[in-house]
């Protein structure tokens, strides 16, 4: 059953703020469903809706619109416009809730938002991000500056901010000590949740052990760790497969195709791209997530609720996803060591597949039902 929510006679007009037409449509749907069951026009802006996206969007019950955004540019001209376009589109259509959601619809859609006096104003810092990752030195100085700049910017939109929602217990800190952000404003949910009937659980896979990664290719990801402990094990057991999933990405910490070439020419890994996940999750042993630090990534919620172990990090965001020794086991970030020897345990022991597969699925329905989420998000548009 969807959680209800009863919608204030002031919250008529909701408008979500995305970075990514693509993303929004992957991260928000039920979310958007849920507010246009409780009877709020929704508008959903990103900068570059398809017709096809729209007309998800409007099955949904919604309506899209576009802005300019230039997503890892610095470009001060840029972040201008953007912020003069959904300030003018802000006073046009007169909101009662703003909800913006990555950092620069955060900064630029709070302050539009403040702006055109929107009577509530939520900003999601679902993860910190590439400015916020410690990291090799050869990009030290730009993450560096990328930090300070956001940092300022964070503390000159976000107190513009009624509420900022947060997905992991150590952001705050860094919210509240680096960028001014006031303690009594943050309100945490766990993750963005999974329509847990959408994710079905299957039966575990162990024929062959398949050890997958789902992410955009950043090395803050830990994809080069994934690739060289993968490369160890391979050479042990040649029988296991390795997937790496998702897409090049033109963020500062993105890898490029040449950097996976290697791993790639000698068939230590298979990489088909940005494909639909569900069904190479279906055929995974052992979900895979080494990164340096997150919310709390979505695509381990999506695979705890299809019954599968999880790898990951004892990093912000990821340890939020197992329970060590129950549902998975938890590594220090950059171990490549420490991840080869995680994934040997479950080739040596594959019994552990299904029992820690079926506590994923017990700690997704305790913990990312995205109807709790949404039930709680909805409750945060309606408070004065």
């Amino acid at each position: 059953m969807r959680e209800t929510f009863q919608r204030p006679a002031e919250v008529r007009r909701v408008v979500l703020v995305g970075h990514s037409a693509t993303a929004t449509l992957n991260f928000r749907a039920p979310l958007i469903a849920d507010l246009v069951a409780a009877g709020c026009e929704v508008e959903v802006l990103a900068p570059d809706w398809t017709e096809a996206q729209l007309a998800c969007l409007k099955a949904l019950g919604a309506q899209g619109g576009a802005f300019p955004l230039a997503r890892t540019g610095l470009n001060p001209l840029e972040d201008l416009l953007t912020l003069l376009v959904l300030w003018r589109h802000m006073r046009q259509r007169r909101p009662d809730v703003v909800f913006t959601y990555a950092a620069k619809t955060n900064v630029w859609g709070m302050l539009a938002a403040w702006l055109a006096r929107v009577p509530r104003r939520v900003a999601m810092v679902a993860g910190l991000g590439f400015a916020f990752t410690e990291t090799e030195a050869f990009i030290g100085l730009k993450r560096a500056y990328i930090r300070l700049f956001l940092m300022w910017l964070y503390r000159i939109a976000l107190n513009r901010a009624d509420w900022v929602v947060v997905q992991n217990p150590d952001d705050p800190k860094v919210l509240i000590n680096d960028c001014g952000v006031k303690s009594d404003k943050i309100i945490r949910v766990n993750g963005t949740g999974v329509a847990l009937n959408e994710w079905s659980p299957y039966p575990p896979h162990t024929q062959p052990i398949t050890f997958t990664l789902v992410a955009r290719l950043l090395r803050e990801k830990g994809v080069l760790e994934f690739l060289q402990a993968a490369a160890r094990i391979k050479a042990r057991h040649p029988q296991a497969r390795f997937w790496l999933l998702g897409p090049l990405d033109d963020n500062p910490g993105g890898l490029k195709e040449a950097d996976l070439r290697p791993w790639l020419d000698d068939g230590t890994v298979e990489w088909p791209g940005a494909v639909d996940v569900k069904p190479w999750l279906a055929q995974t042993s052992v979900f895979v997530l080494p990164s340096y630090r997150e919310g709390v990534p979505r695509s381990t919620q999506e695979a705890m609720a299809m019954g599968r172990p999880v790898i990951t990090t004892d990093a912000p965001g990821c340890r939020e996803t197992v329970v060590e020794g129950v549902n998975g086991f938890l590594i220090p970030p950059r171990d490549v060591e420490a991840l080869e020897q995680a994934m040997l345990r479950f080739i040596e022991k594959p019994e552990l597949i299904a029992r820690m597969g079926n506590a994923s699925r017990r700690l997704a329905e305790e913990r990312f039902d995205v109807r709790k989420t949404n039930a709680t998000l909805m409750k945060v548009f309606s408070r004065p």
